[in-house]
């Protein structure tokens, strides 16, 4: 038996990239998936392409709209009857200077990444309290816990949902549920390409350094194995990522040093 059979996992970011590998892997394995994103085509194509679409449903949210979530948890609880694993995959990235970034911008970027995501969590989370059981997974970033250039707002939303979980990890341990912080180095998916400017305008390019990241797919299978464990948190990066993680601990002030001379073009 696999180890996700007929668990009920609720991805959210789930039209491309990171949360369709998700998706279709957890399918692979036997889960039954409730696919959230604000696209619904793109949905239906990630559901068609799952084993056994019968065990796939859709509910179209989003997640700025964050004041009218618990109607689309209710949705999300009636498909199958219950949700075992929240997935927070949804998200969206930066590449401009704090300089030029109109606080507009700043909102959205907290809104999306932030707000939405506690907001989609604190209305499941009487579900998981009455069932004594359930796992929240986040997806946050390298980038939420080292601060880089052209991701000031990025990294500030990150940061946050590090700070909110980590509380509600403790909070709700005797009720058994579980948090597990994923943060991602570079992967290869269209996040820089979605990525806010300064005005607000997508970056509408493919950074190199996303280009050469991992693919999704492997992702997706070294993301469901720390679920599996229920690990609090994990770097899924590359080596020189990963170090900037441990340099930052131990070494910050040389990890400043290093950070100023990164490229920023």
């Amino acid at each position: 038996m696999n180890d996700f059979s007929d668990k009920i996992i609720w991805i959210t970011g789930a039209s491309s990239g990171i949360g369709k590998a998700l998706a279709i892997e957890l399918a692979n394995q036997d889960a039954k998936i409730i696919l959230s994103s604000r696209k619904t085509k793109e949905l239906e194509l990630v559901k068609q392409q799952c084993k056994n679409a019968n065990n796939v449903k859709i509910v179209t949210l989003d997640l700025e709209e964050y004041t009218n979530l618990q109607t689309k948890v209710d949705e999300a609880i009636s498909a199958f009857g219950t949700i075992d694993i929240l997935l927070n995959n949804g998200g969206i990235s930066q590449r401009s200077f704090a300089k030029d970034t109109l606080i507009s911008v700043d909102k959205r970027i907290m809104d999306i990444n932030y707000l939405g995501t506690v907001a989609l969590s604190k209305a499941i989370l009487p579900h998981f309290m009455k069932n004594k059981n359930g796992h929240f997974v986040v997806t946050t970033s390298i980038v939420g816990k080292i601060g880089t250039p052209l991701r000031s707002s990025y990294a500030a939303s990150k940061h946050a949902l590090h700070g909110f979980f980590d509380s509600l990890r403790a909070e709700h341990f005797k009720d058994n549920i579980a948090v597990t912080l994923v943060c991602p180095g570079f992967v290869n998916t269209n996040v820089s390409k979605n990525a806010l400017t300064g005005n607000g305008n997508p970056q509408q390019k493919l950074d190199v350094a996303t280009a050469n990241g991992i693919a999704p797919e492997r992702f997706a299978k070294l993301m469901i194995k720390a679920i599996k464990n229920k690990k609090e948190e994990i770097y899924i990066a590359g080596a020189k990522e990963k170090l900037g993680v441990y340099v930052k601990r131990f070494y910050p002030k040389l990890l400043s040093k290093l950070i100023r001379k990164l490229s920023v073009t």
